[in-house]
């Protein structure tokens, strides 16, 4: 039982791929965890998904699994004599010559890049560090002039800001990689480098409903293109690494507060990533800075706030997730937390089972709920449930343990798997007593229940009840 309504989601890596370690990080506040295709084959991932269920069987929770596809990516050749230092004002081209390069030219294999780019547009190397102004394009070279200096080194990646690159999100390593995924049974599917609602569409044909797809927004084409991305996808990631990038920097911010609320309104879950507690991966603390960033992302009401090195590689993995946990339970009980979650509500839909969230929230309210118990096969009503941002807990059953491990990065649900109702009285009965069972409701407390008549079907919650919890948790009356 955590005390917090947005969960937390840790990378797996070197410094945490023990069952030792995923135990420790699941234990200080991890929900779900993120294994990272830039740095696993298929064997690792094989291993580290074994590893996970371990744990979870051990523990007897879901826990969310979520892959992060790699992506296209785009670098330059390499150099003759090691790293070059390119000059403000110095003209530095790009071709399709193999050959070495030196503070004049290099390689850049992508012929998609020279189909993009115009003169006036920009590159950028080495995430940013490093950036140049497009002068004249042709089939095989770009010529351009160095706006922002540095020293650029082999292999180091490209980044378009102004064009839209004619290829898919998707890589033959990432289709390889996500078939791979898939067959293990993983619950999220993370898509890099999107720009278009299209790239998505690709990944929902090849998780075929086996995993949901999660579009991760790093690039400027996929803001343009945000409300039609988030009408395919299950959820978004706010991918901050690249979207800084790519952006002003100082646009980010903003950014990150207009695709949760998007998001949230949507009824899509919305992840912040990258960067959260960025000192931590060598020193036990974070900066003020940081903790006041993971903080804004809780107070917006997100899903999910995401560790990436800190976990995965750090010097600190669990005392990352033990302070992430820390951060979040202190928001979320900061007087303000409740007032600006409620001023960001969204209207219901016309739908029933919004309209039954809705109501179910309004009457926990009024009656002073213990919490709101909901029964979702296919995962929707606890989602319409959490899209509230109700201030009772949200206690989701479900016959379907994919359906509970999916749900493991949703705002406030508590998953628990048990077998379907068998009647009506079995519903409000079992809601009773597993809210008590569970620590969410003790005797003669009100609980809320909502599920969908004829049980079981996929989609139609169509009925809420008020029930007291009795002695030994079953239902009064």
């Amino acid at each position: 039982m955590r005390r917090r309504n947005v969960k937390i989601l840790a990378t797996l890596g070197p410094a945490s791929n023990t069952p030792e370690m995923i135990r420790t990080l699941h234990e200080a506040g991890a929900d779900a965890f993120r294994l990272n295709m830039s740095h696993l084959d298929h064997e690792g991932l094989k291993k580290s998904h074994a590893l996970i269920r371990q744990v979870e069987a051990e523990l007897g929770r879901p826990i969310g699994i979520l892959v992060d596809l790699q992506g296209p990516k785009l670098r330059v050749g390499k150099f003759a004599a090691g790293p070059v230092t390119l000059e403000p004002g110095a003209t530095f081209t790009f071709d399709l010559d193999p050959a070495p390069g030196d503070v004049t030219r290099v390689n850049l294999p992508h012929k998609e890049i020279y189909e993009a780019v115009a003169p006036g547009k920009s590159l950028l190397l080495d995430d940013g560090r490093i950036r140049l102004t497009v002068n004249d394009v042709t089939a095989e070279k770009i010529t351009t002039t160095v706006a922002l200096g540095g020293t650029l080194s082999d292999r180091k990646g490209v980044n378009l800001p102004d064009a839209t690159l004619g290829l898919s999100a998707l890589s033959d390593k990432d289709r390889a990689d996500a078939e791979a995924a898939l067959a293990l049974g993983i619950d999220w599917l993370a898509l890099s480098f999107v720009q278009r609602p299209e790239d998505v569409a690709e990944a929902r044909k090849i998780a075929r409903g086996r995993a949901s797809v999660m579009a991760k927004i790093e690039k400027p084409n996929a803001l343009t293109e945000l409300d039609a991305i988030l009408d395919i996808a299950d959820g978004l990631m706010v991918a901050r690494g690249d979207l800084g990038v790519e952006l002003p920097i100082e646009q980010v911010p903003g950014w990150q507060k207009r695709i949760t609320r998007k998001a949230r309104k949507a009824g899509k879950i919305v992840v912040v990533a990258t960067q959260m507690l960025e000192s931590m991966i060598s020193s036990p603390m974070p900066t003020r800075a940081e903790v006041s960033d993971v903080a804004t992302a809780v107070f917006e009401g997100a899903d999910a706030i995401m560790l990436s090195a800190e976990s995965a590689a750090g010097d600190y993995p669990a005392e990352a997730v033990a302070m992430m946990n820390r951060i979040a339970i202190e928001v979320e009980d900061d007087p303000n937390y409740s007032s600006i979650i409620y001023g960001q509500r969204t209207e219901p839909e016309a739908t029933s089972a919004d309209a039954i969230s809705a109501a179910a929230h309004t009457v926990a309210d009024t009656l002073e709920a213990a919490a709101i118990v909901c029964w979702t096969n296919s995962g929707s009503t606890g989602l319409r449930a959490a899209r509230e941002r109700p201030q009772f807990p949200i206690i989701a059953l479900t016959p379907i343990i994919e359906t509970a491990r999916r749900l493991a990065l949703v705002w406030g649900l508590h998953c628990v798997l048990t077998e379907d109702a068998h009647d009506l009285d079995d519903v409000v009965d079992r809601a009773c007593r597993i809210a008590f069972s569970e620590g969410f409701a003790q005797r003669g407390q009100r609980i809320i229940i909502t599920a969908g008549v004829p049980l079981g079907t996929p989609g139609a919650t169509n009925m809420l009840r008020v029930a007291f919890v009795g002695e030994k948790g079953g239902m009064v009356g």
